[in-house]
């Protein structure tokens, strides 16, 4: 579904993605590890169009979306679910889920595609007319997501799904991550910070350091790689 080959992106005079190459095949969860400035969040800004890599290509279903503006990026079914939610704050959740279908012109597939979100996420459906900013940290994260599944994505990007939210709602939201990945087949790029969380749930990993990839394999491999558990799984 997606293949990135020696993708480089610099800020300025300071390279952040050294020319990486990896893919994803369809219906996988993926997920990209390693320490803060690693260049996770560099990967997914570059494959949404927010940022424009200096060389290298991303192919997206078959077609190279390297070049492509972010909103016809997501027109080809790849959304992007950004660190810190992001979530419209003044405007209500209703309103928040009917952005993230703004592409979509037939009614009736929104309105399945909001209660599939709704299914997952009951929570949203009791606080349509809520103002976004009101919720908390872990429901923007499902708003967020929720938002982000109103356009029907083949791929669904996560940048630190866990971040800022309460300890006993991070395993809902993971919880959820494979739920979509399951039962509706979406493929899933993942980045978190805890490693343990993002190996355990996901069929393939990769290791970032320095804007470079230095490990690869199946997620369960690497969870049992001595060199891997000491440097970000706590020994």
């Amino acid at each position: 579904m997606l293949t990135v080959s020696n993708l480089a992106v610099s800020y300025g005079a300071i390279r952040a993605l050294g020319g990486i190459s990896f893919q994803i095949d369809a219906g996988r969860i993926v997920t990209l590890i390693g320490a803060n400035g690693a260049g996770k969040t560099t990967t997914l800004r570059t494959l949404s169009g927010l940022l424009r890599a200096q060389s290298g290509s991303i192919e997206f279903a078959g077609e190279d979306i390297t070049r492509l503006p972010p909103h016809q990026i997501v027109a080809r079914g790849l959304a992007h679910v950004p660190e810190g939610r992001m979530v419209f704050s003044n405007l209500t959740v209703e309103e928040n889920l009917a952005m993230g279908a703004y592409l979509l012109h037939d009614k009736a597939r929104i309105a399945r595609n909001r209660d599939y979100v709704f299914g997952i996420f009951p929570r949203l459906k009791e606080r349509l007319a809520q103002a976004a900013g009101t919720l908390s940290g872990g429901e923007q994260q499902m708003l967020a997501i929720g938002r982000a599944l109103m356009g029907d994505p083949k791929l669904l990007m996560l940048d630190e799904p866990s971040l800022g939210i309460a300890p006993k709602l991070i395993s809902t939201i993971f919880e959820k991550i494979v739920e979509i990945n399951r039962d509706h087949g979406t493929t899933i790029l993942l980045v978190e910070q805890n490693a343990n969380l993002a190996l355990e749930i996901s069929h393939d990993a990769y290791v970032l350091e320095t804007g470079r990839i230095v490990m690869a394999g199946p997620s369960k491999e690497l969870r049992a790689n001595p060199e891997l558990k000491a440097a970000y799984l706590g020994g």
